[in-house]
């Protein structure tokens, strides 16, 4: 297992865990969080975070960024300029050329916008982003993203902070099924730490959760608890599972033993 890393644009991660930065009780809370998941991507919503007065305090104070590297998101984009604008101020404010790409198509359910995905995906690519889109669990969606030049797609567990946990594991078994060229990344909807481990037991190549940890009523613990789910459901999903049998079979079969 010490050599089962998470590539994404060449780069390594040894942990398939990436943790947000919202809906905290505190940035020192956040911080805990953050160590004790052993993740090390951050993903930091741009337009929420204090960019320009560096004399005022600021979530970034509280990232280490020798351990954690920052992914940036377009959280609140309804529209594909909107993200594009908002990745090209991370990059030039020196955050990162990598970004969660977030595109809302209905403020109730917070569903992305597919086909204006694709119109930024295809335009940041070209500039030089790595691309990490959030879509839908859907199988063109994400071919027509990986065509447009993403680096990884995220498809949704649930709606966001739902906690309803994967709502259609035949989607995502089709998508790791078909979806070989790049990694395929839980985003959303993750309540617990079997929810975590289920997705990652249908073949994800990694979970991003948030709300999950920071809702918790103990984040600190729950952060350790989805550590451990993620690398349960991996190895079990290396392993391979026994095949599922209609009838019993006894664990200690009579065959071969002595009279």
């Amino acid at each position: 297992m010490d050599n089962d890393v998470l590539r994404i644009a060449g780069k390594e991660f040894h942990s398939r865990l990436i943790v947000g930065t919202g809906k905290y009780r505190s940035f020192q809370e956040m911080a805990r969080a953050h160590a004790a998941s052993g993740a090390e991507m951050v993903t930091v919503a741009v337009r929420r975070v204090n960019l320009t007065d560096r004399s005022k305090e600021s979530m970034l104070d509280y990232i280490d960024r020798d351990k954690l590297f920052i992914l940036p998101n377009t959280a609140g984009c309804y529209t594909a300029d909107d993200a594009i604008r908002t990745a090209r101020l991370a990059r030039e404010v020196g955050l990162s050329n990598w970004v969660k790409l977030e595109v809302i198509g209905d403020e109730k359910t917070l569903f992305p916008d597919n086909f204006e995905l694709v119109k930024a995906t295809e335009t940041l690519a070209k500039e030089g982003f790595v691309v990490m889109p959030y879509t839908n669990d859907d199988l063109i969606s994400a071919r027509r993203l990986i065509d447009a030049g993403a680096a990884a797609v995220m498809p949704l567990a649930a709606p966001i902070g739902s906690g309803l946990g994967i709502q259609n594991p035949t989607n995502i078994r089709i998508l790791r099924e078909m979806v070989t060229t790049v990694p395929l990344i839980i985003d959303a909807g993750v309540g617990t730490a079997s929810d975590a481990a289920l997705a990652m037991e249908l073949g994800a190549d990694g979970m991003l959760m948030n709300t999950g940890i920071a809702s918790a009523q103990d984040t600190v613990l729950m952060a350790h608890a989805m550590k451990n789910a993620v690398l349960a459901g991996r190895q079990a999903y290396l392993a391979g599972r026994m095949s599922k049998k209609l009838y019993a079979s006894a664990s200690s079969p009579l065959q071969g033993v002595l009279q």
